[in-house]
């Protein structure tokens, strides 16, 4: 069977960022890190360092090595959350370690990678048959920055 893993390719802190996905998403854990062992054109031996982990069900792999290309919006990872509480514990725990809220319940880390923090009766809501609903949930989500459940089923009623 085919596995498939996003990579991720940090510039520097590879280790604390991962350290930080896996305490702040829930069901995460790292598996294994690696330290390759020649020289690359990234550096040195020891330069370079693999790391191997999971975010709930999603398995990535990041690799810390000389900046190739900085994060954009082209990829990011989705969070979709149960709770206002749970979505309000991770969005602030991202703030308060550096990251810089954008719209829509989007925010980047302090490594610059993006995250989308979104509840998942959302993806439900803007995929309802009746679009007029789907619309006016969608016209409240683009108003917000951190998103806000409440206020996205008072729209979709």
């Amino acid at each position: 069977m085919l596995k498939i893993t996003s990579n991720l390719w940090f510039e520097k802190e590879v280790l604390e960022a991962v350290e930080f996905y896996v305490a702040t998403i829930p069901n995460s854990s790292m598996s294994r890190t690696t330290v390759l062992p020649a020289k690359t054109p990234s550096g040195p031996p020891g330069s370079v360092i693999i790391t191997e982990f999971r975010l709930g069900s999603q398995e990535f792999v990041a690799m810390q090595a000389s900046l190739l290309d900085a994060f954009n919006h082209a990829f990011s990872i989705s969070v979709q959350c149960e709770t206002q509480a749970e979505i309000d514990r991770i969005w602030n725990a991202f703030l308060q370690n550096g990251g810089v809220e954008e719209q829509c319940g989007w925010l980047r880390d302090r490594w610059g990678l993006c995250w989308q923090i979104v509840p998942r009766v959302l993806i439900e809501m803007i995929a309802d048959p009746d679009r007029e609903r789907a619309k006016r949930v969608t016209e409240v989500m683009l108003g917000m920055v951190k998103l806000d459940i409440a206020k996205l089923e008072a729209a979709y009623r």
